[in-house]
């Protein structure tokens, strides 16, 4: 028997919060955005009336201007965007255990032991919507479908406050249509690579041979496939699982073009040194890093460097992602953003007995681990600021945290892709 899955996903969920903060903004076309004089000057959610001018999520506010230029501009309340979440999704756990978030926004449901009590998938969905609206004042999409994948599809296909229910007799007709860039985790190059190889439809990949994507893509060539083909049947996590962290990041958008070798330095030191605190903080080591540049034209380079040893040392980190920048960047091309990610992450416990090392190199690196953990008892106590590197000191780039935190679980990953809107 097939399951009932559900995916919820909040209508442009950023600019609705806004819009119960300031019930005024429903009458204007308005947009969320980050603060253009620390050049965060992007799209982060728009309402129906901004949408209809043609203003899309992710594009500078100076496009979405030119398009709209009576557009309010807001900056976003992310506390009231987390309360908002978790009020939606107590509300879609009172018809299942089963609810698995995907991002702020969206989460996917198993209501397949539900139906006796609730009805079938549509009229769960149906409820859902209706209370959501009318006890939030929210409204929400859902899709509705026998695995993940084609239930996001569904939510994403009619929007906004809408259910849309594919079938195994149905989906063809529905799904293979679609632009391939609509199937989870096709970003912006996978979409480059498939359409260089003439697969431009959900439906042109379900038919497509696996061994023409995999000397291009790899293992993620098949698993499209089979995506597009319905074949996807991994769990909704259920409430109380604890999702297995695949790895740690920050990323830094800085108020201005790093240009310099010393620049990247700077902006590389201050990630390194987060991301390694948070392992040490969370009794984890990595065994890959890696790195994320973007220029200002939204171009990324995305690569990854395999470690000798699992590591949650700064110096260690910091080596690694500063190798990978100078292999893969010119010194003197803008750098609008910066990211260092640690992954393939084990428990650290025991691998100070590893018999690989010398002698020396194991107790330099322990005496590195004591410095590092002092480091992290002082900004315990007295916070990050009381204590840092001195090329970090007095610098231009906004550099006074180390910027914005990403965990990833579960995702394939997707070298040089662009981080896809939620919204």
């Amino acid at each position: 028997m097939d399951r009932t899955i559900l995916h919820c996903d909040c209508n442009g969920f950023y600019a609705s919060v806004e819009c119960l903060l300031q019930p005024s903004l429903r009458q204007v076309p308005m947009a969320v955005c980050g603060d253009p004089d620390s050049r965060h000057g992007i799209i982060l959610a728009k309402n129906e009336l901004a949408k209809g001018y043609g203003v899309q999520t992710a594009e500078t506010i100076w496009q979405a201007r030119q398009k709209c230029p009576q557009l309010v501009l807001v900056p976003p309340h992310r506390a009231e965007y987390l309360r908002c979440s978790r009020l939606v999704n107590e509300i879609y756990q009172q018809y299942t255990d089963q609810v698995e978030p995907f991002g702020i926004d969206e989460s996917w449901l198993d209501v397949t032991g539900s139906r006796r009590l609730f009805g079938e998938g549509p009229e769960i969905a149906d409820q859902l919507r209706r209370r959501v609206r009318e006890e939030l004042g929210l409204t929400i999409s859902v899709g509705v479908s026998f695995n993940k994948v084609f239930a996001k599809l569904g939510s994403d296909y009619r929007k906004p406050d809408a259910t849309t229910v594919i079938t195994r007799e149905n989906f063809p007709r529905i799904v293979y249509p679609l632009p391939v860039s609509a199937l989870l985790y096709v970003g912006r190059s996978t979409c480059q690579i498939l359409d260089s190889l003439g697969i431009h439809t959900i439906g042109q990949l379900a038919a497509a041979d696996p061994s023409a994507l995999t000397p291009r893509m790899g293992k993620l060539g098949s698993q499209l496939i089979s995506y597009a083909r319905g074949e996807e049947n991994s769990p909704v996590r259920y409430i109380w699982e604890e999702q297995e962290v695949k790895s740690v990041g920050n990323s830094i958008t800085f108020p201005r073009n790093l240009m310099t070798w010393e620049e990247v330095k700077v902006g590389i030191t201050a990630l390194a040194d987060e991301v390694a605190g948070r392992l040490r903080k969370q009794g984890l080591r990595c065994s890959t890093v890696q790195i994320q540049l973007k220029d200002p034209q939204f171009h990324l380079i995305s690569r990854q460097k395999a470690l000798e040893h699992p590591t949650d040392l700064e110096r260690e980190i910091r080596l690694a992602a500063l190798e990978l920048v100078q292999k893969n960047w010119t010194v003197g091309s803008p750098i609008r953003m910066l990211s260092v990610t640690a992954a393939a992450l084990t428990d650290g416990a025991g691998e100070e007995m590893q018999l690989t090392f010398y002698a020396g190199e194991a107790e330099k690196r322990k005496k590195q681990r004591r410095l590092e953990q002092a480091m992290d008892q002082v900004r315990d106590k007295y916070g990050r600021e009381a204590l840092s590197f001195g090329r970090l000191l007095h610098n231009d780039l906004g550099l006074h945290g180390a910027g914005k935190e990403h965990l990833t679980a579960d995702l394939p990953s997707q070298e040089g892709e662009e981080e896809k809107s939620s919204d």
